[in-house]
């Protein structure tokens, strides 16, 4: 059995404070008060730093996070192939992905999913690239929906589908070419994008075409970004998964060079041997062989 300080520490770390902690465990804030301090005596040293405004890891609660989420993570793991072996199908998978997959492939997916597995329960965090593969190396997130890291140690990341790069534009845009954009179109706009996305393969776009940095303006969403464009304050840059539920009077443009971002499924190590989440796996790489049989996710000529 798993040791409940273990339970209350991971739960203190992601709910931030003692009174949510115990909201979600169902037990008294006294109980996890309790509980933080039996196991801060039995390692020799706080856990946690309180304010009034929660709490936060000290940097001894820094170190031994990962090792507590392991364990964690191993007795997840044995419950679950002990109730595979007694014909149950039950456990639990956290999933993390970013806004226009979680849009676009987890509705899908988790009802197929639900469908076959009804005992198995699904979390989903809806968060960015760098937040989302940080989560599964910590082991906090079983597998994650995100952009390819870059010489990621510690977790599994294969690359699952090429999303490409289009520019989005106001209406009466014009490109000398007639049907994609090049440099020369670009002279005196300013680009429009999330601060997420500005970096890898969408600041691999911008370089080419000698965007500056002081010509980048930062939205919230995607859909703002299309009503800002709409609105005439700038171009847009969003790759076609983003684009597939987007609203707005706007022209969808392809570079003349064009990019493409690289999405990946990324687990832990250990994670990966979870029953569950192998089928979900399976799942996922079912879905984008069904939907992009050439690997590849591009706008039809018809939607620019």
């Amino acid at each position: 059995m798993l040791p409940f300080p273990y339970l209350v520490f991971r739960t203190v770390i992601e709910q931030g404070t003692f009174n949510k902690a115990s909201v979600v465990l169902n037990v008294t804030p006294s109980a996890i008060s309790h509980s933080v301090n039996q196991l801060e005596t039995e390692l020799g040293f706080p856990v946690f730093v309180r304010s009034r405004n929660g709490v936060k890891l000290t940097p001894d609660g820094e170190k031994i996070l990962p090792l507590i989420q392991e364990i964690i993570n191993d007795q997840n793991r044995l419950e679950q192939v002990a109730q595979q072996i007694q014909g149950l199908d039950t456990g639990l998978i956290r999933i993390g992905a970013f806004s226009s997959a979680c849009i676009n492939w987890l509705p899908p997916l988790i009802q197929n999913f639900a469908k076959n597995y009804p005992q198995v329960k699904i979390s989903v965090r809806q968060a960015g690239f760098s937040e989302i593969t940080q989560a599964v190396k910590s082991g906090q997130l079983d597998l994650g929906l995100t952009m390819l890291p870059e010489n990621e140690q510690g977790i599994s990341c294969e690359k699952i589908l090429e999303d490409e790069i289009y520019c989005i534009a106001p209406k009466n845009f014009r490109v000398k070419n007639g049907h994609s954009v090049s440099q020369e179109d670009l002279v005196n706009y300013n680009f429009i994008l999330q601060q997420s996305d500005y970096d890898l393969d969408t600041k691999a776009a911008l370089d080419h075409y000698s965007i500056k940095s002081t010509a980048i303006q930062f939205s919230i969403d995607d859909q703002s970004i299309v009503a800002m464009v709409e609105a005439g304050l700038g171009l847009g840059i969003l790759p076609a998964l983003a684009l597939q539920k987007m609203q707005g009077e706007v022209r969808i443009l392809p570079f003349s060079t064009p990019f493409y971002r690289k999405i990946a499924l990324v687990t832990s190590n250990q994670q990966r041997l979870a029953p569950s989440t192998q089928q979900m796996i399976r799942n996922v790489h079912e879905l984008i062989r069904r939907q992009y049989p050439s690997g590849r996710l591009t706008m039809q000529p018809a939607e620019q």
